[in-house]
């Protein structure tokens, strides 16, 4: 996502989510559940779809409101959490392969109150966004712990061998930069999912802050890059 975050491309991005913020949110959602994929609000996420069931789902989308929610699911289990983050398709391409590639564009996270019975390949969920009013807020929220962590990160991510264009990641909003980290960092699936549940950028940032400090500490990680 960083890579294409030029100040032009920045600008389309918070033009669409603008748009999207006035929109009424959908109460009954189709899941997409991802082991290992940890989806944020002001974050864009590229997914390749091939599973029969999934492009199903997305086509069904394609067709209605363009929603769709991702979720992550439980280790060797088919629950899933019970917060995940709604995304918007704003890019659908069909491969000769019969692969569908879709681009998402976060909204907001949910919380999950009941599964839907339906006749559908694909699960759908009755949701709730209040807990998580203010990821619709257009207006940056701030945490002033944020610029400690930054150079925490800097540290953390060198030592891993993670590469980030920090001169355009510093264009970013609060909110988009704490959920990018989130997103990206070389952390647990579990420690990610303890994130996206924070209410508050303070609650996200003092996380994020404390786990960072522990690989930092115990020397642990996982040798990853992106380019």
């Amino acid at each position: 996502m960083i890579r294409g975050n030029s100040p032009y491309n920045l600008l389309i991005f918070f033009y669409i989510l603008e748009k999207i913020m006035k929109q009424k949110l959908p109460n009954i959602i189709p899941i997409f559940p991802l082991s290992g994929v940890i989806y944020f609000p002001k974050t864009t996420l590229p997914l390749n779809v091939f599973e029969p069931r999934y492009l199903a789902l997305v086509d069904d989308c394609m067709k209605s409101n363009k929603y769709m929610g991702m979720i992550q699911s439980k280790k060797n289990s088919s629950d899933v959490y019970s917060v995940g983050c709604l995304g918007k398709i704003t890019q659908s391409k069909k491969t000769k392969d019969g692969i569908t590639l879709i681009n998402l564009i976060g909204v907001t996270r949910f919380e999950i109150k009941s599964e839907i019975k339906n006749n559908k390949n694909y699960r759908e969920f009755e949701v709730s966004y209040d807990r998580f009013e203010n990821d619709l807020d257009m207006e940056t929220h701030r945490s002033d712990k944020m610029e400690k962590l930054s150079e925490k990160t800097k540290n953390f991510f060198k030592k891993n061998g993670l590469l980030l264009n920090w001169k355009e990641f510093e264009n970013l909003g609060q909110d988009q930069r704490i959920n990018t980290l989130a997103m990206i960092a070389p952390i647990s699936n579990e420690e990610k999912q303890t994130i996206l549940e924070s209410d508050s950028i303070q609650s996200k940032t003092k996380i994020l802050s404390e786990i960072i400090e522990f690989y930092l500490h115990e020397g642990l990680g996982n040798n990853l890059t992106i380019q």
